[in-house]
């Protein structure tokens, strides 16, 4: 299904067997911060992105499966972005900064080529195909529900909303150790049964991109509030057995109030997490 425009960026996937790719590329000068709350995550060049790092900028965002696998997903995207002369420019050379961020699926078995397969993204985002949700990229391998020993499957959600003049979009691979809940629904209760002999196997990431002029420190609450989302859609979030971690972009375009550009991020990062599992 064809899904919101998402914004001035462009994103595409790559689908492989039970595994995929999704990458977003940013307008030049998109401003990005991001925070983790999973005790198990799988990222790369995340650490930058705290408000206190010298590097503001965001060239790439990689959600990926294949778990530590898959995070070479990012050396291909960097690549082609060099190719093209994207990136921060230094003395020797432009430095594209390509944030990736991994779930596990069943490719951690038999890992693919990922670098090979996060350049196929970015080729796709960068020839203008049409963005889908559902089970591709990232989301191809996707679960939630593990927590009951079940295997129940999800995907990748994508949701769109509107906090003034500013536009929220918020795209999620949702492979939670818990369960998708709706809105008002009560948290799961009953006896949790013995976990699995490897309970770590899941992760929900995601990117929120917003057209709001934002900083640095700004876009890491905008992020805080995209965990907020993941509370409010997913029972339990956070564990120790997720690595729910968020990026969230600004492109500079339009001014908007924080507080509620951060009030309307919760609300779109819970609809993209519920979307994912819905039925097609």
């Amino acid at each position: 299904m064809s899904e919101p425009q998402l914004l001035s960026a462009w994103a595409g996937h790559w689908t492989g067997d039970g595994t995929g790719v999704t990458v977003i590329l940013p307008p030049p000068g998109t401003v990005g911060s991001g925070e983790v709350r999973g005790g198990a995550p799988a990222l790369r060049e995340f650490e930058l992105l705290d408000p206190v790092r010298l590097v503001d900028r965001v060239d790439a965002v990689v959600l990926s499966g294949g778990s530590a696998y898959g995070l070479a997903a990012g050396d291909g995207v960097m690549r082609l972005l060099r190719e093209r002369g994207l990136g921060l420019p230094t003395p020797a050379g432009v430095v594209p900064i390509v944030v990736g961020l991994s779930l596990f699926d069943a490719a951690v078995v038999n890992p693919p080529p990922y670098a090979e397969a996060g350049r196929s993204a970015a080729e796709a985002a960068l020839s203008g195909e049409p963005f889908t949700a559902g089970r591709v990229g990232a989301g191809t391998g996707a679960t939630t529900g593990k927590w009951r020993g079940e295997l129940v499957p999800s995907g990748l959600g994508v949701a769109r909303g509107q906090a003034g003049a500013a536009s929220v979009v918020a795209v999620i691979a949702v492979n939670a150790w818990g369960d998708v809940i709706g809105p008002g629904a009560e948290p799961v209760t009953g006896v949790t049964p013995a976990p699995p002999p490897f309970p770590s196997a899941n992760t929900t990431i995601g990117v929120v991109l917003t057209d709001a002029k934002l900083g640095k420190k700004d876009c890491n609450l905008l992020a805080q509030s995209a965990h907020t989302g993941y509370a409010r859609a997913l029972d339990p979030a956070h564990t120790s057995y997720d690595g729910d971690a968020v990026v969230a972009l600004a492109t500079g375009e339009v001014e908007a109030d924080l507080e509620h550009l951060r009030m309307v991020t919760a609300h779109v990062v819970a609809e993209a997490i519920r979307s994912a599992s819905a039925p097609a």
